[in-house]
C-alpha cells in the first residue's frame, strides 16, 4: 500500500486524481444539463423528470455519496497542488508574460474552483435540502428565480464554471495522457464547445423561468 500513498503524496498523483474526479464532474454536469432542459416542455414534465430520479431510492444516494467522495478529493487535491505552488513560487513575477498557451481559465482555476465549491453549497441549500413534502420541485426552482438576484447570481456563477471547465477540461485529458500534438486542439475545440454548452445551458434556464413567472 505503501506506493499508493506515495501516488498520492505526489504531484503526479494529485494532478491525476483532479483529472479522474474532473472528468467525472463533466459527466456528470452532461446528465445534469439534459434532466434540466426538461424544464421547457413544462412544469409536469419537469416534475414527472425529478420523480424518477428520486424513485431510483438507493442508486441514487450511492451516486451523490460518490458525487460527495469525488468533490472532497477533488478539492484537497486543488487546494495541496496550489499551496505547493505557492510556496515553491512565493514571489510573482514583475513582468507577466501570456506565452505557453495561458488563458484566462488556466490563470483563474483555483479561484474559480473556489467559487464553485461555494456555488454549489448555496444551490443545495436552496434546491436539494429543502422541504419538498409540501411543493414541487418544480415550484421550488419557479419560487427561487422569481427572484431576480437569484437569477443573477445563477447566471453569473454559470459563467465562471464555463471558465473553470474551459480549462479543466482539457487540462484533464493532458494528465491523463492524450497528450498527442495531434488530437490536443481537436481536445481544446471540444472544451471549450462544452464549456460553452454548459454556461449556455444552465445559464439560460433562470431567464426562461424568470420570464415564464
Amino acid at each position: 500500500m505503501n506506493w499508493f500513498f506515495d501516488i498520492i503524496r505526489s504531484s503526479i498523483g494529485k494532478k491525476m486524481m483532479m483529472a479522474v474526479t474532473g472528468l467525472s464532474f463533466c459527466i456528470f454536469l452532461t446528465g445534469h444539463l439534459i434532466g434540466n432542459l426538461t424544464i421547457y416542455k413544462g412544469k409536469d414534465a419537469f416534475n414527472t423528470y425529478a420523480e424518477k430520479l428520486h424513485s431510483l431510492g438507493p442508486l441514487l444516494t450511492a451516486a451523490e455519496i460518490g458525487l460527495l467522495l469525488f468533490a472532497v478529493v477533488h478539492v484537497l487535491s486543488g487546494t495541496l497542488l496550489f499551496i505547493g505552488n505557492f510556496y515553491a513560487r512565493p514571489q510573482r513575477y514583475v513582468i507577466k508574460k501570456s506565452a505557453g498557451g495561458r488563458t484566462v481559465g488556466s490563470r483563474t482555476m483555483p479561484y474559480t474552483g473556489f467559487f464553485v465549491l461555494l456555488f454549489v453549497v448555496f444551490h443545495l441549500i436552496n434546491f436539494h435540502f429543502v422541504d419538498k413534502t409540501q411543493q414541487t420541485i418544480y415550484l421550488i426552482v419557479s419560487n427561487a428565480f422569481a427572484d431576480p438576484v437569484y437569477v443573477f447570481v445563477y447566471i453569473a456563477a454559470m459563467i465562471i464554471v464555463a471558465v473553470h471547465v474551459s480549462h479543466g477540461f482539457w487540462s484533464a485529458f493532458q494528465t491523463v495522457g492524450a497528450n498527442h500534438p495531434k488530437y490536443m486542439p481537436i481536445v481544446r475545440g471540444t472544451a471549450i464547445c462544452f464549456s460553452l454548452a454548459i454556461g449556455v445551458g444552465f445559464g439560460f434556464l433562470p431567464i426562461y423561468i424568470f420570464y415564464m413567472q
